[in-house]
């Protein structure tokens, strides 16, 4: 038998069941507008949402490319689509227009959602959506774009019969951030999205009777599927960095939320605002923070304005296989910052059970299948792969790109996170930067994070950046890019000089004799915290070119 002739789960018969045994409690709020949906009305809801695309034509297999805002719309839009069958196609719009296009030409879809602004822009870039055959406005656009679709009322309200998925079969195409090259889309079967679910639930509890407030927008999907109920921020999901402390913090105690996911560049700005103003946020029992490396300052700065039992998780993954390591606020905080503010790495923990970590030799070329002889030791820093159920097995319509970030061991999928690492003896994963971040100099190679670790101990430096130059004979040479905090008024000669200082101390930095400041660094339009270190490179270039 086939993998592809095995049933997997169908995560909308999640929200159907907790529909039947919690259907009166509240399942959906939008802090913006305050309306609030049970979880019977939201089960309802999409299944009105499965009818009236199916009567238009939407079947199993029909790509579906969803542009609506985070929204109980957009829970229950994702939640009809799983039920029909036919595979969601997300798409973040702060990637750019560029970009966002080139991503629409890969995946050809046939059908499109979208908001009124969603609904103009591809009027006004019509060839790229060639392959689109009918398109569904969501939301009021004065007729101009057709019926808003979430106002039409159907006669048959029904239970819509799910869709019986194969293991195979594509339940969504999630596009990376592009942080280091072109963003991918990411193929995500049925049996992908319910290992995350399992994992999500046995490991970090999330339990019905629990409030969730995820400043990322796919995270309420998981906990509606849970039986969780999830608070929409008000917020612009893309722009977590620029969040409003005061309206975050504020619907946090009004709900009563005890759990909330979001990337450490809002935890930044909301643990700043709530100890400038003496706030403890009583009811949060649960944070994750995810998207960028956690500095044990902003897990201890976070801490103090919790409960004393509050835990803070961090996991690590990517688009492509997440959730697969983790580790507690409390062990960085007494075990391992101190290591990492040394240049050690950051500990991002454990696997998760069932979830396999391994190091192997850095490789810049497609590697099918690993050799026995190219897993290194415990305490060598090589490539990280992974194996396990959460692993996804390729990319859209980009062979190329598949080939280099998938490999077999043992005759099981293993992908290659793009990360430098290393095991310590205790069985923990220490992350030491992006595999294309590392600078090849002619004293060795220097690993991103590690380095920059040295020279954020500063206390007027907010964060680093390590980039490679072109030096000779093919070998890099190594600038350290600086960004202040935001209310330093010192000198910009006097900090360096400091920097300086303290770079010449470490065996890792001392050999580093360029330096930089940067007003304000490019980061990812996804979690506003992971570093586009490559633009960096190329305005430190331009800069001691001159």
């Amino acid at each position: 038998m086939t993998n592809n002739s095995m049933l997997s789960e169908n995560i909308a018969s999640h929200l159907r069941s907790v529909a039947k045994s919690q259907g009166g409690e509240t399942g959906i709020v939008e802090a913006a507008s305050g309306a609030t949906y049970t979880f019977s009305e939201l089960e309802k809801k999409s299944d009105h949402y499965a009818h009236y695309l199916s009567e238009k034509g939407v079947a199993a297999g029909d790509r579906v490319m969803l542009m609506v805002k985070p929204s109980a719309d957009f829970i229950c839009i994702t939640f009809a689509l799983f039920k029909l069958g036919a595979p969601v196609i997300l798409i973040d719009p702060g990637m750019g227009y560029k970009n966002l296009l080139r991503c629409v030409a890969d995946v050809s879809p046939k059908f499109f959602i979208g908001i009124p602004k969603a609904q103009l822009f591809l009027r006004i870039f019509k060839k790229y959506f060639a392959s689109v055959e009918y398109t569904f406005c969501c939301g009021n656009s004065f007729g101009i774009f057709g019926k808003d679709i979430s106002k039409i009322i159907l006669a048959d309200v029904s239970e819509y019969p799910l869709h019986k998925p194969f293991k195979d079969d594509l339940a969504a195409i999630i596009f990376t951030t592009g942080s280091t090259g072109p963003p991918k889309g990411v193929r995500y079967e049925h049996s992908i999205f319910a290992a995350q679910l399992h994992h999500i639930n046995d490991y970090y509890g999330i339990r019905p009777k629990d409030i969730d407030q995820p400043a990322f927008p796919l995270f309420a999907l998981f906990s509606t599927a849970l039986g969780a109920c999830a608070i929409i921020p008000d917020m612009d999901a893309t722009k977590p960095a620029e969040v409003d402390p005061k309206k975050f913090v504020d619907t946090i105690g009004y709900y009563n939320v005890t759990y909330s996911f979001g990337s450490p560049a809002l935890w930044n700005v909301v643990s700043n605002y709530c100890q400038e103003n003496g706030i403890t946020i009583t009811s949060l029992k649960k944070v994750l923070m995810a998207g960028a490396p956690v500095s044990g300052e902003l897990i201890e700065r976070t801490q103090k304005i919790l409960p004393n039992d509050a835990e803070i998780h961090t996991p690590y993954g990517a688009t492509e296989s997440l959730p697969i390591v983790s580790i507690e606020g409390k062990e960085i905080v007494t075990d391992t910052w101190k290591k990492t503010q040394e240049g050690w790495g950051t500990c991002v923990g454990k696997p998760l059970p069932g979830i396999s970590i391994a190091i192997i030799n850095i490789c810049d070329i497609a590697i099918p299948e690993i050799e026995a002889s190219m897993f290194l030791s415990t305490g060598e820093i090589g490539e990280i792969v992974v194996c396990g159920d959460v692993v996804t097995r390729s990319y859209e319509n980009n062979i190329l790109e598949t080939e280099l970030a998938k490999t077999t061991y043992n005759n099981q999928l293993w992908h290659r996170m793009g990360d430098t690492g290393y095991l310590d003896e205790k069985g923990r994963l220490w992350f030491c930067g992006r595999k294309a971040h590392r600078v090849r100099t002619s004293g060795g190679t220097k690993f991103s994070i590690q380095c920059e670790a040295i020279v954020n101990n500063h206390p007027d430096i907010y964060r680093s950046a390590l980039v490679g130059i072109t030096g000779q004979e093919g070998y890099q040479i190594p600038v350290l890019v600086l960004e202040k905090l935001n209310n330093c008024k010192r000198s910009d000669v006097d900090i360096l000089l400091e920097v300086q200082k303290i770079a010449h101390r470490s065996a890792l930095t001392c050999d580093i004799n360029y330096f930089l400041f940067h007003p304000e660094f490019p980061v990812d339009i996804r979690h506003n915290a992971k570093i586009f270190r490559e633009k960096l490179a190329i305005w430190a270039e331009k800069k001691l070119m001159k």
